[in-house]
């Protein structure tokens, strides 16, 4: 079995030991195929494919034990990961407090012990590498493996102006904030809504670190209402200072997916922030 279009829905029947009667392809994954599978049993789930399977069922289990609702996982192996179907139909707009109370909770989570900022082992958007593992400063964290790592990789002008930034972060975030499980890829596509109510947070790329990061992402694309920011509740001091570095990474991470067309996002985000 190879994981390939046709044999996904199958291989993933054959996980859970049932019989597939029903499969239909998802739509909106730019970097993974995922389908709706049914079985013989009456049994739904998600079934997709990934570059690391194990890791992300294990983000995602990190989220369901920190509160946040996230699809139970049902069967994992090295190319597939099948997922509890989760309801969903809603639109963000209509449950941006909830989102708020959710990510609220996420981040209150008592955070188990650790050797620092980051996480256990490396992940990755398709073919990109996520570098991770353990730092004792947030800030080096970010700039050593959300920023700089990009460098090799982006045009020349772009490179020399992240690494004069990157000379200047330890100033610019804290080295030691309170540490929070952060889903790390958090947009639209990856929040679930149903009856305006947050279902599941979806294809996470989690890692220990500084809240701001989460909706840094959150708000590279989407603008949350007051409902969200009053749900929430308080930031840090100094959050908005920080915003833009911390849009960063997803930037440059979009730029070397996507191409060219968000080298202005990345120039433009690297004009708000004075050096």
């Amino acid at each position: 079995m190879t994981g390939d279009t046709l044999n996904l829905p199958r291989h993933a029947a054959g996980l859970l030991d049932g019989v597939l009667t029903e499969t239909s392809p998802v739509s909106g994954g730019d970097l993974a195929e995922v389908w709706a599978i049914g079985l013989q049993d009456g049994r739904r789930a998600i079934v997709k494919t990934g570059p690391l399977p194990a890791i992300e069922a294990d983000m995602l289990r990190a989220l369901r034990q920190a509160g946040a609702p996230a699809p139970n996982v049902l069967a994992v192996d090295d190319r597939t990961l099948v997922l509890e179907r989760l309801p969903g139909g809603g639109t963000l707009p209509a449950a941006w407090s909830d989102l708020g109370s959710v990510l609220r909770r996420l981040h209150d989570a008592p955070v188990a012990a650790a050797a620092g900022y980051g996480w256990a082992t490396d992940f990755a958007f398709g073919t990109l590498p996520i570098v991770n593992g353990w730092h004792a400063d947030w800030a080096r964290f970010w700039r050593d493996h959300r920023l700089l790592t990009h460098v090799p990789h982006i045009p020349t002008t772009l490179a020399h102006r992240l690494e004069a930034l990157a000379r200047h972060l330890p100033d610019r975030l804290p080295a030691h904030p309170r540490p929070v499980l952060l889903h790390g890829d958090l947009w639209s596509g990856n929040v679930l809504v149903s009856q305006k109510r947050i279902s599941g947070l979806i294809d996470p790329a989690c890692c220990i670190g500084a809240a701001e990061a989460d909706f840094a992402m959150l708000t590279l694309f989407a603008r949350p209402d007051a409902a969200f920011w009053s749900a929430y509740g308080a930031f840090d001091a100094g959050w908005r200072e920080r915003i833009a570095i911390y849009r960063l990474w997803p930037a440059l991470v979009h730029l070397r997916l996507f191409g060219g067309s968000y080298h202005g996002m990345v120039s433009s985000l690297l004009d708000a922030i004075p050096l």
